[in-house]
């Protein structure tokens, strides 16, 4: 049986890197992250999360336009290269916890789900997708990023968005989706 991506997992492949994917120096990251903030326009949130939010390069690019802004991933390694990289940052704050299994308390009007729903399973997909159903504010958006290689993760990335595409559909809409080289870019508002 497959199973999502354990701790355990991640932590081999961060104690092997600090930067595993290239967050901070890969053109294909950068683009994609340009390509996100693009898709929010000049939105502002209230209060934003970011799962599987790494070493916080995107979260450090998300900051500006969030008044409070929750990063989460489930190994401490990232988690410190984070709190450092968005010190300066007093509205931005970290939590270790795995999802979909865990899940922080509060409203969101920004969720961020990039490149982590290809980890889980079909079943921890759709559990995330109610964990979201139950902390997305009215009018918020849910940002999906999934990578389209090939890969023995659990979900390949198009079935993982469409998965969870389904899961919330009749109270969350597309509003835009947008398909670059190696990855698929969709975002949904709260309706």
């Amino acid at each position: 049986m497959t199973e999502s991506r354990s701790a355990a997992h991640f932590q081999k492949i961060y104690e092997a890197s600090a930067d595993p994917w290239g967050f901070g120096s890969d053109p294909y990251e950068q683009e994609k992250y340009g390509r996100t903030l693009a898709t929010l326009g000049d939105r502002r949130f209230v209060a934003g999360l970011e799962v599987g939010c790494s070493i916080g390069v995107l979260t450090r690019l998300l900051a500006p336009r969030c008044d409070s802004l929750l990063g989460i991933d489930l190994v401490e390694q990232p988690l410190a290269a984070a709190r450092a990289r968005c010190s300066d940052q007093p509205q931005v704050r970290f939590e270790r916890m795995q999802v979909p299994q865990a899940w922080p308390d509060g409203r969101f009007d920004l969720i961020v789900l990039s490149e982590v729903l290809y980890f889980l399973t079909a079943a921890d997909i759709e559990w995330c997708a109610r964990r979201v159903r139950g902390s997305v504010l009215p009018g918020g958006v849910v940002v999906l990023v999934n990578w389209l290689g090939e890969s023995d993760d659990p979900t390949p990335g198009d079935e993982a968005a469409d998965r969870f595409i389904r899961a919330t559909a009749g109270w969350l809409g597309v509003l835009h989706q947008d398909r670059r080289p190696g990855y698929r870019l969709d975002v949904l508002e709260r309706r």
